[in-house]
């Protein structure tokens, strides 16, 4: 029987890359405003060449993209990006459609809710703060809790403690099957596959695939 739910964070309880991409896309266009010479597509694949390269959590990453660009770093147009960036982030960060009231269910059902996710503790605490759903959560797992990412075993362990369950009562819930799925089977957990934020990734043999949240409610009854 399973007791408990084990989200993911990012592209699973919040559209996390189209955030990123209209945050970036904002701060590109700024720093152009702002005297940056290069087109805002160039700036654009540039700029997420890095990320690839860095980590999507990568705190300098538009001072490396200037360095990369102009070869060194003019802060006014630094301050403009930055600016721009955390503006269209702070509006945007909303959960996906019926993500709370999938939550709040599950929590009326007496199912125990936990995180577990590879940013970092502050990011994660932020984003469930404004989505006003961290009171939730009965377990939340950061990188900085063991200082792995998934699929390593480590962070659902830490959660499995906490929680008091055996992995066997878990059902982790994710949108990279190469992390969220791969690194749950090795335990023996229910694993379910969030395809609404990852259409074209391989499920990678996911117990179950939901295309919207609410299907959730369906497999932990």
């Amino acid at each position: 029987m399973l007791k408990a739910v084990i989200f993911d964070l990012d592209n699973t309880l919040i559209d996390f890359m189209r955030m990123k991409k209209l945050s970036c896309d904002a701060a590109i266009s700024a720093m152009i405003g702002a005297g940056l010479n290069v087109s805002k597509d160039k700036a654009m694949k540039g700029l997420f060449a890095l990320y690839d390269k860095y980590g999507l959590e990568e705190k300098t990453i538009f001072q490396k993209f200037l360095k990369k660009i102009t070869r060194k770093i003019d802060y006014e147009i630094l301050a403009s990006g930055i600016v721009a960036y955390r503006r269209v982030r702070a509006g945007f960060l909303e959960p996906y459609p019926h993500v709370i009231g999938v939550l709040f269910e599950l929590k009326r059902r007496g199912t125990k809710l936990a995180i577990v996710s590879d940013a970092p503790r502050l990011k994660a605490w932020i984003r469930l703060v404004s989505m006003k759903i961290n009171h939730l959560f009965d377990v939340v797992v950061a990188f900085e809790d063991t200082k792995e990412f998934k699929p390593s075993t480590k962070p659902f362990e830490v959660a499995f403690k906490k929680l008091n369950l055996k992995p066997n009562e878990c059902l982790m819930v994710g949108d990279r099957p190469e992390r969220d799925i791969k690194g749950a089977k090795k335990l023996g957990m229910a694993t379910c596959f969030a395809r609404y934020g990852n259409p074209k990734a391989d499920g990678l043999g996911a117990d179950y695939e939901i295309n919207d949240i609410k299907e959730l409610l369906e497999i932990v009854e």
